[in-house]
């Protein structure tokens, strides 16, 4: 082996142990049996994960940190998804510049987005309500969704689409019965990473959030603000575990999608 390929391996160990190292102390932190976040940690205990899930305020937040994130990803499914079709399929000039508008949320500051959507919802009432909440991290989500699905509608060959409305399939039948199944690996990763988005997403929650709804990571926010609770640390080893089983899901379903193509 090479000099280069020892140093480029090297580099890149230290910066993937450098990106995984806050896991490997939280993770532990979050067993601890001291009252006060201390690493090493002194004993093993459960009463961190216990404090979480008994806690009816830190359970509410997890639960509508659910309902959100699940409805925020139905709906920027459906839109993506939508959106990605009519940017697949056209030929206008504006095509390019609205997929650049569409994913502008990827790459503007969240909190000029927040700040926007912000006064926005308080002129409609919105600020502080499901709704609310929904539809600004539907705001969010939607790229995510854009970005999976039009790279697999632009490989997809829309010939077969075609093939089966010539002869005498409905265009929505045919899309459905055809185009659907052939891309529904992007369609679920698409659909999962809209749903960390909005599950991980803390500074448009706070703008819109109110002392009534709040998300878990609010929740996790605020208990960083005014008390350092060894529980964060387990709800933190939560999240870590729902993220990494997310993202071998996506692997799986890479693989699969691979396989298929190869079939």
């Amino acid at each position: 082996m090479s000099f280069n390929k020892i140093f480029i391996y090297s580099f890149a160990s230290l910066v993937l142990l450098f990106l995984i190292a806050p896991t490997f102390i939280v993770i532990p932190l979050s067993f601890s049996s001291s009252r006060y976040m201390e690493f090493p940690p002194p004993g093993f205990s459960l009463q961190w994960y216990d404090s979480f899930f008994s806690d009816p305020e830190w359970m509410g937040s997890l639960f509508l940190s659910l309902k959100v994130g699940i409805a925020s990803m139905i709906l920027a499914t459906i839109l993506g998804t939508l959106a990605s079709v009519n940017l697949a399929r056209s030929h206008s000039k504006w095509t390019e510049p609205i997929y650049y508008i569409l994913i502008t949320p990827m790459v503007v500051p969240l909190i000029i987005i927040a700040v926007v959507i912000y006064g926005f919802f308080v002129r409609l009432n919105l600020q502080g309500s499901f709704l609310g909440l929904v539809i600004a991290h539907t705001i969010v989500a939607i790229p995510f969704v854009i970005t999976t699905v039009l790279g697999s509608l632009r490989s997809f060959d829309i010939r077969i689409e075609q093939a089966a409305i010539s002869l005498g399939a409905h265009p929505i039948i045919a899309f459905c019965k055809i185009t659907i199944p052939t891309i529904m690996p992007a369609l679920i990763s698409g659909a999962l990473f809209a749903f960390i988005s909005s599950f991980d997403e803390l500074i448009i929650s706070i703008f819109v959030s109110d002392s009534f709804s709040k998300t878990l990571p609010v929740k996790m926010w605020e208990g960083i603000r005014l008390e350092v609770d060894p529980t964060l640390a387990a709800i933190a080893s939560v999240l870590i575990s729902f993220s990494i089983a997310v993202f071998i899901a996506l692997e799986i379903l890479k693989k699969f999608s691979k396989k298929r193509g190869l079939a």
